[in-house]
């Protein structure tokens, strides 16, 4: 199993003028920040992250991920989540660009459910880099460097408004069709784990208080995957770090909140909903993972 690098361990690799923002803003509604690519004569550490990272990098190098190799003679822009394992190796000639990075609390923290989860190029399994023209190019740059200016801004909302600048870089990434030639190595573990991610997210959102999820535990999804539960056990670890519990778990738990400050169903529509035969074993999964009952939370977001 790879590294998991935080944004602790990637500050210290990267050393920037505005650190300080990761104090100020590491609380719960996220982190982000948005600083220069200063110049890398290095490979970096193949490992996955806690965080989410778009770098817009302007030189030679090359991208490496745990099922492909990417040439990156162009600028381009580079798309890594925490599912994800990858290492950049630097080329010839100068290194220049942008990095943003930022939490799931950050970019999700406002009504964009499932923005993460559903943006094709933080798949696992799909395609992390689009190749820049000069037009789009310099869009982008101009777009990274308001951003930048709005890092230093006392505008109260400026969070909002970076976060809107982000959405913007991600869709115009999507304007592009993201790069298809590479020199493939995609593993049988990478296509498994690829095929459970989206069946797990295929079951949600729940739109009704008679919609209970059908597959729930480890067991389940491998049969559904026509698989042996210790097979997808294995895949999953190795590419993500995390069980196939944990992912189930954790995708539950946000659909939970979701409906407990969204909806106005009771906590047993809710459990139901979710799966969960009684009320109470709802709440013990709910208290075990937040510390909080359903009913408490959700007063909380009232």
């Amino acid at each position: 199993m790879q590294p998991i690098e935080t944004l602790e361990e990637f500050y210290q690799r990267h050393p920037v003028d505005n650190q300080k923002v990761f104090a100020e803003n590491n609380t719960g509604q996220g982190h982000f920040n948005v600083f220069i690519r200063k110049p890398c004569t290095h490979k970096t550490p193949f490992s996955r992250r806690d965080f989410y990272k778009i770098a817009l990098v302007i030189g030679n190098g090359k991208m490496i991920y745990s099922d492909k190799e990417v040439v990156i003679d162009r600028p381009a822009l580079l798309f890594s989540s925490p599912s994800v394992t990858s290492s950049w190796e630097s080329g010839p000639g100068p290194q220049s660009g942008w990095f943003c990075l930022f939490t799931q609390a950050f970019i999700e923290s406002s009504e964009h459910k499932n923005a993460l989860q559903d943006f094709p190029l933080f798949k696992v399994g799909g395609s992390h880099i689009v190749f820049l023209d000069d037009t789009q190019l310099a869009f982008l740059v101009a777009t990274l460097s308001k951003m930048m200016e709005e890092m230093d801004s006392d505008y109260p909302g400026k969070y909002d408004l970076l976060r809107n600048y982000l959405r913007i870089v991600m869709h115009e990434a999507l304007k592009k069709e993201p790069v298809s030639s590479f020199e493939t190595n995609t593993s049988a573990a990478s296509r498994t784990t690829a095929r459970f991610l989206e069946l797990l997210e295929r079951q949600f959102p729940i739109d009704s208080p008679e919609q209970s999820l059908k597959l729930k535990t480890a067991n389940e999804f491998a049969q559904s995957l026509a698989l042996h539960t210790n097979h997808l056990n294995r895949s999953v670890k190795e590419v993500t770090g995390k069980t196939t519990t944990q992912h189930i778990s954790e995708r539950v738990l946000k659909e939970a909140n979701a409906l407990l400050k969204h909806t106005d169903w009771s906590i047993a529509q809710v459990a139901n909903g979710l799966g969960f035969e009684e009320p109470a074993y709802f709440a013990n999964f709910f208290k075990k993972y937040t510390g909080s009952s359903p009913a408490m939370s959700r007063l909380a977001n009232t």
